[in-house]
């Protein structure tokens, strides 16, 4: 049959064929094996090769090295006990050395032979300390990973419990004294209740702001919904001009969509916007504006204010919980950009800041663009929709806006 035939052919298929399927058999067992099994087929091992050192006379060095190669590589996947290892230990030097020193004995090998048993115990009872050093170090290692993931969950559901206790007097407490300031006559009163009011309305801020960050790491935080980002900001500045004699303006709107909670990314926004009023004078610019990069690439909100600025040390600290540096102006929470940096997390993004002090700030919440994005439709089939978002940018970036 030469070399190039159909039937070597189909002869050589037929044979990778079966080497196929047989390492899919072996992939399919279970890993890692029964312990017992690995013990039985180390002791089966280990015998054929001591009854080739008796066996063989002259060539008891590779069965007696396969012993104790197979011991040590036994151990690295069953790490025995200290008084069974040592008991093993004990039971592979004597049989060893009874093989070699039959074969003094007949005086086909030289005594030196023998030292060889006491030198392999040793590089295996090294192996082993080691090995349970290791295995001590990684039961210590879990045990703290256990215990800190046990703390962050037990302090998670404090801040949940808290804060919903918390909700119900703080707003009872903050509607009575709203109705409280209507009665009162004298201007003192009035300014004492107004600050209860100020404060209590910051108390359900915060309140509120730690239940969202609490409940980031639950699995129910989002209700994904396919969210048009850009009609999400038009309607955000629009909403909040009126707040705040502030230059709003509407940047680069890139007609995009993305799958989030429109509820929690609101509240992310709300955050950015109040830190950029908070950080601002009358008539400084704040900007909004959404840019989508490449096809598929994240998408980028940007909040842009030309207010005080951050200084560069203070930068890395900005997101961090009750972390505020506001000199001279309203009180924060300390917890609107921790909360901002919990959304963009929770929907697979983050958040960042570039800025100069005395010229104002940068903030970029990205996201992941949906898959599918059911804004990509052909031209002009949405042109009601684009002619509305120009027109509010025209009514924003007005003079005397």
């Amino acid at each position: 049959m030469s070399p190039g035939s159909p039937a070597r052919r189909v002869a050589t298929a037929d044979l990778l064929a079966g080497v196929r399927r047989a390492a899919a058999r072996l992939v399919a067992l279970r890993w890692p094996y029964p312990a017992g099994v690995l013990d039985v087929a180390w002791a089966l091992f280990a015998a054929l090769n001591l009854i080739a050192i008796y066996w063989f006379a002259n060539w008891e060095t590779v069965p007696f090295h396969f012993i104790w190669i197979s011991l040590t590589v036994l151990y690295g996947f069953r790490t025995w006990p200290a008084m069974p290892t040592m008991w093993i230990l004990g039971a592979v030097m004597l049989t060893t050395a009874s093989g070699i020193g039959l074969d003094v004995w007949r005086g086909s090998e030289p005594p030196a032979e023998l030292t060889e048993v006491p030198l392999m115990a040793a590089v295996f009872i090294a192996m082993a300390w080691h090995a349970r050093r290791r295995q001590a170090a990684d039961r210590s290692h879990r045990l703290v990973s256990e215990q800190n993931a046990r703390l962050l969950t037990t302090q998670r559901q404090f801040l949940q419990d808290a804060a919903h206790q918390l909700r119900t007097p703080i707003t009872i407490a903050l509607g009575h004294a709203e109705l409280l300031a209507g009665d009162l006559t004298s201007r003192q009163e009035g300014r004492d209740v107004q600050v209860v009011i100020g404060e209590l309305d910051r108390l359900r801020r915060i309140s509120e702001r730690l239940l969202v960050i609490a409940a980031a790491a639950d699995p129910e935080f989002l209700h994904p919904e396919f969210v048009a980002i850009d009609q999400l900001v038009a309607e955000l500045i629009r909403r909040w001009r009126p707040t705040a004699d502030r230059r709003w303006q509407l940047g680069r709107l890139d007609r995009v969509s993305v799958l989030a909670d429109p509820e929690r990314l609101g509240m992310a926004l709300d955050a950015l916007l109040e830190n950029a009023i908070r950080h601002t004078d009358a008539n400084d610019v704040i900007r909004l504006s959404v840019i989508q990069g490449r096809r598929g690439g994240p998408v980028r909100i940007v909040v842009a204010d030309g207010g005080s600025g951050i200084a560069a040390d203070q930068q890395h600290l900005i997101f961090d919980r009750f972390r505020t540096s506001d000199e001279g102006r309203s009180r924060g929470t300390g917890l609107g950009l921790p909360l901002v940096r919990a959304v963009a997390r929770g929907h697979g993004g983050d958040v960042t800041v570039s800025s100069n002090p005395g010229k104002g700030s940068k903030f970029e919440l990205t996201l992941p663009q949906a898959a599918c994005d059911p804004l990509e439709l052909p031209v002009g089939s949405d042109a009601a929709a684009q002619a509305e978002l120009a027109s509010q940018a025209r009514l924003i970036d007005a003079p005397g806006s």
